[in-house]
């Protein structure tokens, strides 16, 4: 077995003899240096695993080795060993990328345990992880089962979530194991879904009730205008928890958060959830109140026209007089342009944006050959989400907004579940498209394999003729025609859809951020 090997730079290396038998003795093959040149001599003719480097050394200092060694070997990790404390001299070191820093006299154990930190992190992460997970499994497993309550269900997802991205981070080939528990909470969670959700919808105020799509406004956003805050309220289309929370790091240094989920309404797809939070209503109401704000599901219009006057109609309804603003920004030149609108934007007390990034990249994922090479699994897909934040100009209007001192909410109207099992169905000409969720009055299916809701009114849906009924894919399964079968699944199967029940789709993120 190979012995990871240590480069020890030091004018008194000779004193040191202890602390390199001691690191012999663990393991490591120690290659000792009196001076920065032979440090660099040797680096050129051989790899190390890791540097401890004197900074000072007479001839060149530790600091001007360090930057050498940079050159010559980027990837190493350098550790300065100083007598001093100079805030100049660890400065300088910590630009120059040093990996650990310590202050001389130095025990054994503190080169082992920097060896350890900077050698053999991710392994001994990833085996820690693998056991910490493989005994929270068990424990994940009755909160499913023990999971009666929405509250319950957001907090089985929160940890499902919590452990696919410590995984991921650790690179623990525990993948399978954990798609099967979050299928198995999924399906758990459809049968909470079929018991529950014509109760919320009959009954708002019922206690058990969890926050809903229709209640955003009334319930989080209005209490803080009225509280004399202003508000950018910005709405991640097709925004998934998971993705909030490889995006959170990039808003800490701007912000403070207060992290919480909310349930969207069914069917979880634009024209409903995002309608039914800007008006505060559920679908059949607009339908009925605003039928020239409403779009059925037949009609070749846009669905999401008339985002800014259903606003408007809930302020009206609550006889609020907030000044505000709507922005949709679908791509780089609107996003570049709203930059420039913000000083002109502060004089709102409410400043809505819908940003559309990741809803496109759900589609170009399914129609895009090239997308669905770079969004190939889950982590993929986050990783697009998490570049598109940090590069386009959507992390630069959060950071103004901060250096304004406005409040800001992040939240979405839905989340996103990537299928696998298509259901057959069959439905006349005029059924919608969605691969998770169907309306028509001629559907045939099997009613086992879905939530079936004869009387959309009572689901508080619109129904486009008499016999309408709505039928929702559960976990994580998509419907398919008989026509073309084969054909349809294959361009389908591992696509990222929504509309239906799942936690990914329904438990959604909701985020006060407070400025630093």
């Amino acid at each position: 077995m190979k012995k990871d090997k240590v480069l020890w730079a030091d004018d008194e290396i000779d004193l040191l003899k202890p602390h390199i038998l001691f690191l012999e003795d663990k393991g490591y093959e120690v290659v000792p240096a009196v001076s920065g040149q032979d440090a660099l001599d040797l680096c050129r003719r051989e790899t190390f695993d890791i540097i401890f480097l004197d900074e000072n050394m007479p001839g060149l200092t530790g600091l001007e080795t360090l930057a050498q060694i940079k050159e010559l070997q980027p990837d190493i990790p350098v550790v300065m060993v100083t007598k001093s404390e100079e805030e100049s001299i660890m400065n300088q070191a910590i630009g120059n990328k040093i990996a650990d820093y310590l202050i001389k006299p130095v025990n054994p154990h503190q080169l082992l345990l920097s060896i350890k930190k900077n050698v053999h992190k991710n392994v001994i992460i990833s085996e820690t992880t693998t056991v910490s997970y493989q005994q929270e499994f068990s424990r994940i497993g009755m909160q499913i089962n023990d999971s009666l309550t929405a509250t319950d269900w957001e907090e089985v997802y929160k940890k499902l979530v919590y452990w696919e991205l410590e995984l991921e981070a650790s690179h623990v080939a525990m993948s399978e194991m954990l798609r099967m528990q979050k299928s198995e909470a999924n399906q758990a969670f459809g049968k909470f879904i079929r018991r529950s959700y014509l109760d919320w919808i009959r009954n708002p105020s019922a206690e058990g009730r969890p926050l809903m799509s229709p209640d955003l406004f009334k319930r989080r956003v209005f209490p803080m205008l009225d509280e004399g805050e202003k508000v950018f309220f910005i709405l991640i289309d097709n925004f998934r928890y998971d993705q909030w929370r490889v995006v959170k790091d990039l808003l800490a240094e701007y912000f403070t958060f207060e992290e919480s989920l909310y349930y969207s309404i069914l069917p979880t797809a634009t024209q409903y959830a995002r309608n039914a939070i800007f008006s505060g209503l559920m679908p059949v109401q607009i339908e009925r109140l605003f039928p020239d704000l409403w779009v059925d599901e037949e009609s070749e219009e846009g669905k999401n026209l008339n985002e800014a006057p259903l606003i408007q109609t809930q302020i009206d309804r609550f006889r609020k007089s907030y000044t505000f603003s709507y922005n949709k920004v679908h791509d780089s030149a609107y996003g570049e342009k709203l930059l420039g609108m913000i000083p002109s934007l502060l004089k709102n007390q409410l400043n809505v944006v819908v940003l559309n990034f990741v809803d496109m990249l759900s589609h170009a994922r399914t129609e895009s050959k090239m997308i669905r090479e770079l969004a190939q699994s889950e982590a993929a897909y986050r990783s697009l989400t998490r570049s598109w934040f940090q590069h386009s100009t959507t992390l630069e209007l959060f950071r103004r907004i901060a250096g304004r001192g406005y409040k800001v909410i992040v939240t979405t109207d839905h989340g996103t579940i990537r299928v696998e099992k298509p259901l057959k169905v069959i439905g006349d000409r005029n059924t919608n498209t969605n691969l998770r969720y169907k309306v028509g009055k001629n559907l045939s299916y099997n009613p086992r394999d879905v939530f079936e809701i004869r009387e959309p009114e009572k689901a508080g849906l619109p129904a486009p003729n008499l016999s309408s009924r709505y039928i929702f894919a559960l976990d994580d399964d998509f419907f398919a025609y008989p026509n073309n079968y084969n054909y349809y699944v294959s361009y389908y199967k591992n696509t990222f859809q929504h509309g239906g029940i799942s936690m990914e789709e329904m438990l959604v993120p909701f985020i006060v951020m407070n400025p630093k």
